[in-house]
């Protein structure tokens, strides 16, 4: 009776895990239709990692922040978004910031806090978690443009060690994304209550 309470409560693990990578999935491809596997890799990648790769130190992170801002008028997508399956984090636009909705020391400081904490995986660990990702998008059939490409060239890093991937091609030929990554209570309880409901 225990294993079977135990292989039902694997079932059900799975079973959420996957509905859960199914709903990521549509939720990126629904918002941004030229969304390839790199940059649904991306997203599932920043749930887990968070901004650390982003923030070396914070004064060039502020100078590069001012530096985009000031190099578009209007981002693509909504003010903010989660990120993967477990919703680690947002996504939040910077025209949050250009459209004086967040003051900006608010943002930068949400920003650069979020990156506190963060225990990212191991290479390992985060390949097997990729590994479980990709097979769940197999099975979902997106016809995604340059998929099995795609595909070979994100192995072939992670074989290497790398896991840091950009938005691709036509991602960035198409949308206009500008955005920074926080730890989801930070975003809740200082940025959110900024924003329209």
């Amino acid at each position: 009776m225990a294993a079977a309470w135990t292989c039902c409560l694997a079932c059900n693990t799975q079973n959420t895990f996957e509905d859960a990578v199914k709903t990521a999935v549509i939720r990126q491809i629904e918002d941004y239709p030229k969304s390839t596997l790199k940059d649904l890799y991306k997203n599932f990648f920043q749930d887990r990692f968070g901004p650390g790769h982003l923030v070396q130190d914070t004064a060039s992170s502020g100078n590069y922040l001012r530096y985009e801002l000031a190099s578009f008028d209007r981002a693509s997508g909504a003010y903010y978004e989660p990120t993967g399956w477990e919703g680690n984090y947002f996504r939040v636009n910077l025209s949050t910031i250009k459209e004086n909705l967040v003051p900006y020391d608010v943002y930068f400081d949400a920003f650069v806090r979020s990156v506190n904490g963060i225990t990212p995986p191991s290479t390992e660990e985060w390949t097997k978690e990729w590994h479980d990702i990709d097979a769940v998008i197999q099975k979902m059939d997106l016809s995604l443009a340059d998929f099995e490409t795609d595909r070979r060239e994100i192995f072939s890093k992670l074989e290497q060690g790398e896991y840091v991937m950009h938005h691709s091609k036509p991602f960035e030929e198409n949308y206009s994304p500008h955005y920074r990554i926080m730890e989801k209570s930070i975003f809740e309880k200082e940025i959110k209550p900024f924003l329209p409901k």
